[in-house]
């Protein structure tokens, strides 16, 4: 028997208050009867529905957790209600548990203990380099979320019936679920994901709503916050839903993929997601290769000039789009590719040169892509002198090495441009030299002209 020690406080509560008038803290439940609740299990299966009713509605009452020490009583007999419940359906293969009639009753629990404000966050946060703030309350919300997520993935749960009470507000209201992906504590994200990525594939009403408002928790989070906990969990929804899409992709896709998915390269924290986001883009080259346009085109507008680390990063997506580019769309993008391939050859930091490099150890790239004997005539004149200037100076012998077997790759795919490009640049060297010296020879003549000036 587990005994019901809560509810005599909820009932002080409801008296102080007055009749009628249910406080705050219990976001209008109605308080139960001052009695032991029996195990499910021991009571009789006609009544069973209407106890586990009851118990939903003493575990709808939320306790504060700012306090550990304040009802530790009571909150333990409210976790070990809900880990009845969650027990109760995990056991109970082909019995009718989630009716119709119930589903109030599950939804109204649910709401009430994670529906909820979170916490601002501290103005000097790092979400790269500081610890998360853990969830006081999830010895509470673990359960319930575990017991939801029951209710989502049920067979005998019919989404037409059930659409009525996991409704829009509940999904993508703000301070619902959706909001709720903000949250600094990992493990509740991670339910958050597995959950509405069930969700999403339930209840076929709520996709087109889903992705619009995390489109719009895309927006906010570049181009006002720069600061968001649950973009990583939600571009791992995203992954699976763009997965699914049909051919040809709808127009609503393709901008979510040019408004929402490449912006996300923008903010400084992209490191923290940006595996989930390389996927989401691949899974768009993939599903229709025109996109590889736009996407290449995103990548060369943001790319990350100022941080080198990030440079290695997008280089490695970079290096994915380009082995499932086609000969057309690389036409299009060709010139500014190339030109951003020669800008990272000549960076000043060896490890973005190095990973440059590293493209030609691609064999698909070699034979088949953009660095292959076809494009050498235009992209040889172009990087040229980066590479010789990598071959012959640099310090670092793993980048000299990387660039003299480019240009060992050159001279065998196409001698004649090979040659051009180096005579071009002897011109260029010898060009440049005599530039010097007569510069030179002006500021010595005025420097001569400045002493006889002198009195």
């Amino acid at each position: 028997m587990v005994v019901n020690i809560f509810t005599k406080q909820i009932r002080q509560q409801e008296d102080e208050t007055g009749r009628g008038h249910t406080p705050n803290s219990l976001h209008g439940v109605i308080s139960p009867r001052n009695e032991e609740l029996p195990q499910l299990r021991d009571y009789p299966s006609a009544k069973r529905e209407a106890l586990f009713d009851q118990k939903l509605e003493l575990c709808s009452h939320v306790f504060s957790f700012e306090d550990a020490a304040s009802n530790k009583k009571e909150k333990e007999v409210k976790r070990q209600t809900l880990l009845e419940l969650v027990d109760y359906v995990n056991t109970s293969a082909g019995q009718k548990i989630f009716t119709e009639a119930s589903m109030p009753a599950i939804m109204n629990c649910v709401r009430a203990n994670i529906c909820r404000s979170l916490p601002p966050q501290t103005e000097d946060y790092d979400p790269e380099e500081d610890e998360p703030i853990l969830e006081p309350s999830w010895p509470h919300l673990q359960v319930v979320y575990e017991f939801f997520l029951r209710f989502v993935v049920s067979s005998e749960v019919n989404a037409k019936v059930a659409k009525k009470y996991v409704d829009a507000n509940f999904c993508y209201s703000a301070g619902r679920l959706i909001e709720l992906f903000d949250s600094e504590d990992p493990r509740e994200r991670d339910y958050l994901k597995t959950i509405l990525h069930r969700i999403y594939g339930k209840f076929m009403s709520h996709r087109s709503f889903i992705r619009k408002t995390i489109s719009n928790v895309f927006y906010r989070f570049v181009y006002e916050t720069e600061r968001h906990n649950g973009v990583g969990e939600l571009l791992e929804i995203l992954g699976s839903i763009i997965n699914g899409f049909a051919i040809p992709l709808k127009r609503e896709h393709l901008q979510f993929l040019q408004y929402a998915l490449i912006p996300l390269h923008i903010p400084k924290c992209v490191t923290l997601y940006h595996q989930q986001l390389s996927y989401c883009v691949i899974q768009f080259v993939e599903k229709d290769p025109d996109t590889a346009v736009p996407i290449l085109n995103g990548l060369i507008r943001y790319w990350p000039w100022s941080s080198s680390a990030k440079q290695v990063l997008v280089m490695n997506e970079l290096e994915e789009i380009l082995e499932l580019l086609g000969h057309e769309p690389l036409l299009v993008v060709r010139d500014t590719l190339f030109e951003l391939i020669r800008k990272c050859l000549s960076s000043e930091h060896f490890q973005v040169t190095e990973r440059t490099l590293f493209l030609w150890n691609n064999d698909q790239l070699i034979n088949h892509g953009c660095l292959s004997k076809q494009h050498a005539p235009t992209l040889l004149p172009i990087i040229y002198t980066a590479l010789v200037d990598k071959a012959e100076k640099h310090w670092n012998a793993t980048v000299e090495g990387l660039a003299t077997n480019v240009l060992k790759v050159y001279q065998d795919f196409d001698m004649k441009t090979y040659n051009a490009c180096r005579e071009r640049a002897e011109d260029q060297a010898a060009t440049k030299i005599q530039t010097e010296a007569m510069t030179q020879a002006r500021w010595e003549q005025i420097y001569a002209l400045a002493g006889k000036m002198e009195p």
